[in-house]
């Protein structure tokens, strides 16, 4: 069964999703004039599709113009937003696909990588050959015709390309900050309960203003940024379980519904009732 929201307007955002196929998600937009995204990071692979006009791309401290036949990609964590410029009409795809089920992947393609997603140096390409799969892909996958089998298929040729075309060397790795990872992890396993500041100075060792720059520096986000969008996450992971808005909203620790409302829509540009199944 294909779960998919009906098309209201062109500038509704068209997510598809399949609980035979767990591993991938898939987003469209037609117009996305008013499409407004905050920095934000997902825990999964994204690619995504220029299919018109043009947009403004931030990745990590990197900001640039793109256009139609250009193909984003975005490692897991890794900080980024695309928004139109001025009044310019432009259109987009994105699938979002669970880094377990890549790192399997490319571990079957050869790559020694101990079954551990492996990502990309590459931040966007112009490669015609992905644009068009890309573009084939979602095709596929949204098309409610054709049998789970043959989308599996679909994917794993798709992203075996992807591999190819894209894979070798690794991006650099960030220099590690053990103090300032330590205050990112605290904030992982606390991030439903309220945090305060002084607890992250108190488990990272640092000073306040020393701690909100080194952590911007090393993650492109300030804490409170990465609070928020690690909550934003765990209510994704609830609205594809079926719970309530308003229920989603008083466990992850905003004020009320409006708020999460208002902070999902910042992050996703799509409200939580146009994301849920």
């Amino acid at each position: 069964m294909t779960c998919q929201n009906p098309v209201k307007r062109l500038d509704t955002p068209v997510f598809w999703r399949d609980p035979a196929l767990p591993f991938i998600e898939a987003r469209s937009i037609e117009d996305g004039r008013k499409v407004c995204y905050s920095r934000h990071s997902h825990e999964v692979f994204s690619i995504g599709a220029i299919t018109a006009g043009r947009s403004t791309y931030l990745h990590e401290k990197t900001t640039q113009t793109i256009a139609t036949g250009t193909v984003v990609v975005m490692n897991p964590a890794e900080v980024h937003a695309c928004n139109p410029i001025d009044d310019e009409p432009w259109s987009y795809l994105m699938l979002y696909v669970n880094a377990r089920w890549l790192g399997a992947l490319q571990r079957d393609d050869g790559v020694s990588n101990g079954g551990v997603f492996r990502g990309y140096p590459a931040t966007h390409t112009q490669d015609s050959q992905l644009f068009e799969g890309l573009v084939d892909l979602h095709r596929r996958l949204v098309d409610s015709r054709l049998e789970t089998l043959a989308k599996y298929e679909a994917a794993v040729a798709f992203f075996t390309r992807v591999e190819e075309r894209l894979g070798g060397s690794s991006p650099a790795p960030r220099h590690a900050n053990p103090k300032v990872e330590r205050a990112a992890r605290y904030i992982d396993e606390h991030y439903l309960q309220p945090i305060r500041l002084e607890e992250l100075c108190a488990v990272a060792n640092l000073s306040e203003a020393y701690l909100i720059r080194a952590f911007e520096q090393h993650y492109h986000m300030t804490p409170h940024a990465w609070l928020v969008n690690r909550r934003i996450q765990h209510g994704q992971a609830q609205l594809r379980s079926g719970e309530p808005i308003a229920d989603i909203a008083q466990e992850t620790g905003f004020a009320d519904q409006a708020h999460f409302q208002r902070a999902f829509k910042k992050h996703l540009a799509a409200t939580p009732g146009q994301y849920k199944p």
